[in-house]
């Protein structure tokens, strides 16, 4: 008599866009993991015969990514390669009946928040024990922290809040207990992240509680740095830089999208805010905060946008001198409230106006970047390139900002560890250095 022999999947997450979608494609491999599962995050050469996608759905470019990646691992799955392919994201979210129809080799697509629908259909159960015991996939000295999920925030041409939901709020102990398990494990440096983190706590607690949460993480022993993205400007609770100013774990570092300064596009964009209100809010911000580093994001080519609010935008940016400036163009989304405006500036001149800020903003980085020569700064490294260590300042969050190099040859340092570096040297968005000697 044969026996029948069962094959354990192995699996292979593919996870696009944001860092909070990189969260989701954690707590999903810490799922998988336990329930016995062999899984991988991102690995070419894995033998998996599952594969998941976890997508994004933001603007264009994304989305044209997440749908290429799709049709790659269905043309696989079509040739034999994998047995079983499954989508979920923001991108499945939105677009679930009509990728069904465009691309019926995926077994199943699954929402932002049907995670436990997946684990089911892969015979997987939801463990709630593994709550805050999340696996993370990021070098093990830093860890993002997602506190919340979804945005009650209505900016037109934002597609968020139609496929994250409204805003909800993790519970403050439920935070501090997956920080000290990341701790534990040898984290130093938490990224709080969220659609918007001043919201945070408004449905739990009644009230703004991100200084409150903050002041709880920074007691969590072995975490020396704790960065904020995803701030909103309008109404920003300055008790927040209380903490900051406070609380030497908390980076002097906020990540502030404006989006922008002319105000006719901000009220185009229903940001709730002025250009004098804008100013106001960045002089307070480094009044209570002296040397801190601001990021910010600004979104070009939205309608309205005139030749000379753009202008407008650009003497914004020379006048504040932000230290980080990321730019995204505009991108016409269906179901937002921007997409009944009419979508006049051609892609072209959206792509020069992103170059143009962005050149503004290389000066202003090469002139801030030649000011810290001969300073030193406390610096953690993340890998080694090239002949260089290559690190990170308070003032720089992983993949988006700038980067300190320090010569392999004559210098020791241990990867992961904090380091003070003497700066030697500077480009547009590259700091270069030596160990300093103390």
């Amino acid at each position: 008599m044969k026996t029948k022999s069962f094959r354990k999947d192995k699996i292979n997450v593919i996870t696009l866009g944001c860092s909070k979608n990189l969260v989701d494609s954690e707590n999903l491999i810490t799922q998988l993991r336990g329930n016995d599962y062999e899984v991988t995050h991102e690995n070419d050469n894995s033998n998996a015969n599952v594969v998941i996608v976890n997508t994004c759905g933001f603007i264009d470019l994304a989305k044209q990514e997440s749908i290429d990646t799709i049709v790659e691992y269905a043309d696989l799955k079509k040739a034999g390669g994998i047995d079983k392919l499954y989508v979920t994201g923001c991108l499945s979210q939105r677009y679930k009946d009509d990728l069904e129809q465009e691309i019926p080799e995926v077994d199943a697509f699954f929402g932002t928040l049907e995670m436990p629908a997946l684990l089911a259909r892969l015979e997987a159960d939801y463990k709630y024990e593994l709550l805050g015991e999340r696996q993370i996939t990021t070098l093990p000295h830093y860890a993002y922290l997602k506190i919340s999920e979804g945005c009650n925030r209505t900016c037109s041409f934002c597609a968020i809040p139609l496929m994250r939901g409204k805003h909800v709020s993790r519970p403050i102990d439920e935070l501090v207990a997956e920080a000290q398990n990341l701790a534990r494990r040898g984290t130093k440096e938490l990224l709080l992240i969220a659609q918007e983190l001043t919201y945070y706590g408004l449905d739990l607690y009644k009230t703004r509680e991100l200084p409150r949460l903050l002041d709880a993480l920074a007691d969590v022993e072995g975490i020396e740095w704790i960065r904020l993205h995803y701030a909103y400007p309008s109404k920003f609770p300055l008790e927040i830089l209380d903490v900051m100013a406070r609380r030497k774990e908390i980076c002097n570092y906020l990540d502030i999208p404006l989006q922008h300064a002319s105000d006719t596009v901000l009220e185009a964009m229903r940001r709730q805010i002025t250009q004098a209100e804008t100013t106001e809010l960045i002089q307070n911000i480094r009044e209570k905060v002296p040397g801190i580093v601001l990021r910010t994001t600004f979104l070009v080519g939205h309608p309205g946008e005139t030749p000379e609010a753009f202008e407008e935008l650009l003497d914004f940016v020379r006048t504040q001198e932000f230290d980080r400036v990321g730019v995204f163009q505009y991108s016409h989304e269906d179901g937002t409230r921007a997409h009944d405006m009419p979508d006049s500036i051609p892609a072209t001149e959206k792509a020069e106006r992103a170059q143009r800020l962005m050149e503004v903003q290389q000066e202003i980085s090469k002139k801030k970047n030649d000011a810290k020569i001969g300073l030193v700064f406390k610096t953690i490294f993340d890998r080694k390139e090239g002949k260089y260590f290559v690190g990170r300042t308070e003032g720089d969050s992983p993949d988006v900002d700038n980067e300190v190099l320090v010569p392999i040859k004559g210098n020791k340092i241990k990867l992961g560890d904090f380091t003070n570096v003497l700066i030697t040297g500077a480009e547009e968005f590259d700091l270069f250095g030596e160990v300093a000697s103390l």
